[in-house]
């Protein structure tokens, strides 16, 4: 991995912290107000907001914690570091979100059988000023949640906070406004189906990271054609392509090449045009003769033909 591309990850992870750390704060005093406001006004739409808040709260701190983590140096152990520890808390987020959504649900399933009195007006001057909030959290890491799966599972949390304060407010106001009581668990059961809906493309993308799965923006067949085009080369092989951490991507390759052809020339071509075209910093290729791939392949059948021996005796 290049010095450049070392120092990119070290900004854009100092970036990210920071406006964590600002979204933390912000997340954090007006979830106490929403559950102060939930509990005077009773409504479940709105401690169902302050309760995302607070997984918002646990999500931010776990976001935190795995940029933190991932800044850890390299060591015999760990010989990629701890770049995963981001994709790792991208899942639980995920997951967790998909949890309190049907928490929620469970519970607005209870208040269609006994709908309870709720302060309509109150809600919604409350849920207003937690949209603000959210608008504001989600503006600061929107950007960043692009690149980055972690910081992409806050911006999530915050997007489905957001949901919740609009759901709140349009709770608030058709009981303010029609008495219409139903419409706070009506509206959270929305809610919870839109978080859900938001959370498993982050749920997928994680798993698919850690099962190291062909990232998503990558077409293997355009990359094996890219490679073909350098002259000299052959054929490619044993072809792996993974990603490390958000923005990390990494590959393996056997690449054979004719016999008159430059061993050199042909590795550097490659690197530039995998970097180049496929924003692929981590490079391994093993570059092969032909008289080296026919050898192999010969060995090859010989191994099998040997293993073949054995199972009949």
């Amino acid at each position: 991995m290049s010095k450049e591309h070392k120092h990119d990850s070290a900004h854009s992870r100092g970036s990210n912290r920071r406006r964590l750390a600002a979204v933390l704060a912000l997340t954090l005093a007006y979830m106490l107000a929403e559950v102060i406001g939930g509990f005077l006004t009773n409504s479940l739409a709105l401690l169902s907001d302050a309760g995302h808040m607070l997984a918002d709260v646990a999500s931010l701190v776990l976001a935190l914690f795995a940029i933190g983590f991932a800044t850890r140096p390299v060591n015999p152990k760990k010989t990629y570091g701890y770049y995963r520890m981001e994709i790792l808390a991208a899942l639980a987020n995920g997951a967790a979100l998909v949890v309190i959504a049907l928490l929620i649900s469970y519970e607005a399933f209870h208040r269609f059988k006994l709908p309870e009195e709720v302060k309509g007006a109150e809600v919604t001057f409350i849920a207003f000023g937690g949209l603000v909030v959210n608008i504001i959290s989600a503006f600061v890491l929107h950007s960043a949640s692009e690149e980055n799966l972690n910081m992409r599972g806050a911006f999530l949390h915050v997007i489905g906070d957001a949901l919740g304060s609009v759901g709140a407010i349009l709770a608030g106001a058709l009981i303010w406004l029609w008495g219409w009581t139903l419409a706070d668990p009506v509206i959270s059961v929305v809610m919870c189906l839109l978080i859900i809906y938001s959370s498993w493309q982050l749920i997928r993308e994680s798993v698919n990271v850690l099962l190291e799965g062909t990232p998503s923006h990558i077409s293997i067949r355009a990359l094996v054609e890219e490679m073909h085009a350098v002259p000299g080369v052959a054929s490619v092989h044993d072809l792996h392509v993974w990603t490390i951490s958000s923005g990390m991507e990494a590959l393996s390759a056997h690449v054979t090449i004719e016999p008159d052809a430059s061993h050199r020339t042909i590795l550097e071509a490659l690197q530039e045009r995998l970097r180049s075209g496929f924003n692929i910093g981590h490079l391994t290729i093993q570059i092969e003769s032909s008289d080296e791939a026919d050898s192999g392949k010969l060995y090859q059948i010989m191994r099998r033909g040997e293993a073949g021996s054995s199972a009949k005796s």
